[in-house]
């Protein structure tokens, strides 16, 4: 390691995503990620390489304002450390508002006068940049200073790395920038920076499995929550609309920590009132939150239309599906012949598993829970850019390009850039020409050789001067 380098810390309260953070810089995992908070309590260094600069990174244990004297130890040993360093990135959790321990913190290090970051994690889409973000400006830090940035779903890195490498020297005998070559046949080489397009070790699932339970009113969500936690968590009742709020419950199943979410049932926006029309709203916003969701029917009556408008907010909210047949003791069709009208109800969940359970008997509620695990997985996993370059090489063998009006089209390079939901990039030389049924056979030849199942795919065509992650107007997901 070379002592010589800019030092680089990272301070924070306990569980903000520091040591996620660290790990995705590093392109390995190195610093232990728990939910634990404190999991981190020694100070942490790893020379590191951002955009072509090199650094060394400091990992410093979570500050926590308590009595305990390891957390009192931790705090002074992160705020030493701070001193030591060229650069400090002070990280807070983006899901709570800003605290008067955050920033008693951050005023305190910002008197020691070294280049300070504001880095707001657990941003995970744009809409929570729009609404969280803004909170964090009373820190009094100018904009250029703050960042918001999901680790675990690797969204906003990039310009904070740049505004990090912009103050690193560069090497020596270093060119000044990389050029691409438009016309290089073996263009193999990430339009993206390297910590945006790091191999699947390096990207981070924090394993938190969050499983919203939809459907219309009396449909049995509360009785399969139940049955899937093992105990009477939720009120159960013939009643429609028992459940007016969400209740979130967790238990640990094979290593994971799955969290449920029974959701108020949904009727026709008619008949929603008072303080049911609050629990549909709750409801879309615990959606927003989830990973998986289970969509219940009933499979002892028929399917209606308002069943087809509920499964669309699983595709707003671009989750991992499972169709829940409930009530399947008091059937009397066979499986196959209501896996047909369920297919022909909800084709835009195709890719979806049906599972047919009883809540009162308990059937085939191991297996739900099996299959839940299986979808998050999915869900989760990374491609490694090499099987998926493998794979659409192959795709394009067996159906050609399209040449619209003429025009030859060629993909460059395919790569994953987002996990949950996976998202994917073709980089080609025409991509505003690529015609979405032919990203459509794309999608369902990655899901002949990748299980995929239970999860939507997002597919984007790009040029290699453009970001894999700005939006695509044809943007394609089945």
């Amino acid at each position: 390691m070379d002592n010589s380098l800019k030092k680089i810390a990272l301070i924070g309260q306990p569980n903000v995503g520091k040591s996620s953070l660290f790990n995705r810089i590093a392109k390995q995992r190195i610093a232990i990620v728990s939910e634990q908070a404190g999991t981190t309590r020694d100070i942490r260094k790893h020379q590191v390489e951002i955009l072509d600069r090199d650094a060394i990174m400091l990992d410093t244990g979570g500050i926590d304002e308590t009595n305990d004297a390891i957390f009192s130890n931790v705090k002074r040993k992160a705020v030493e450390c701070a001193k030591e360093a060229d650069i400090i990135l002070f990280m807070v959790d983006g899901k709570k508002l800003p605290d008067e321990k955050d920033k008693e913190l951050f005023y305190e290090l910002q008197d020691l006068g070294k280049k300070l970051f504001l880095v707001v994690n657990k941003i995970d889409n744009d809409k929570e940049k729009e609404s969280r973000l803004w909170s964090f400006y009373e820190f009094g830090i100018d904009e250029e200073n703050l960042f918001g940035i999901s680790v675990s779903h690797n969204r906003g890195t990039k310009p904070l790395l740049e505004a990090i490498a912009a103050i690193l020297p560069p090497r020596e005998n270093e060119d000044a920038q990389y050029e691409v070559i438009e016309d290089d046949d073996d263009y193999l080489e990430d339009f993206l920076s390297p910590i945006e397009d790091i191999n699947e070790q390096a990207v981070e699932d924090d394993g938190e499995i969050k499983v919203a339970i939809i459907g219309r009113v009396n449909v049995g969500k509360s009785s399969i929550l139940n049955a899937l936690v093992g105990e009477e968590r939720s009120v159960v009742s013939p009643i429609a609309g028992t459940t007016i709020d969400p209740v979130d419950e967790s238990f640990e199943y094979k290593d994971k920590n799955i969290t449920f979410v029974d959701t108020a049932g949904l009727r026709r926006r008619g008949k929603i009132e008072g303080i049911e029309k609050f629990a549909l709203n709750r409801t879309k916003q615990m959606l927003e939150k989830a990973n998986l969701a289970l969509l219940v029917l009933d499979a002892s009556s028929e399917l209606v239309d308002l069943d087809e408008k509920i499964a669309g907010l699983v595709d707003e909210y671009a989750l991992g599906t499972i169709i829940v047949l409930n009530k399947w003791d008091e059937n009397m069709e066979t499986f196959k012949d209501m896996e047909k009208k369920v297919r022909r109800k909800f084709k835009f969940l195709y890719f979806a598993p049906i599972i047919a359970v009883s809540a009162k008997t308990g059937r085939s509620i191991d297996r739900l829970k099996d299959k839940i695990i299986e979808i998050y997985e999915n869900y989760a996993q990374r491609i490694s850019t090499s099987v998926l370059n493998k794979i659409v090489e192959e795709a394009t063998i067996r159906h050609a390009l399209p040449s619209p009006n003429g025009a030859y089209l060629r993909i460059y390079y395919t790569t994953q850039f987002e996990i949950k939901p996976p998202r994917i990039a073709l980089i080609m030389n025409k991509p505003k020409l690529l015609h979405f049924s032919y990203k459509r056979y794309l999608i369902n030849y990655l899901r002949d050789n990748i299980n995929f199942e239970g999860t939507p795919i997002h597919i984007l065509a790009r040029g290699k001067n453009e970001r894999a992650d700005e939006q695509d107007d044809e943007l394609v997901e089945f």
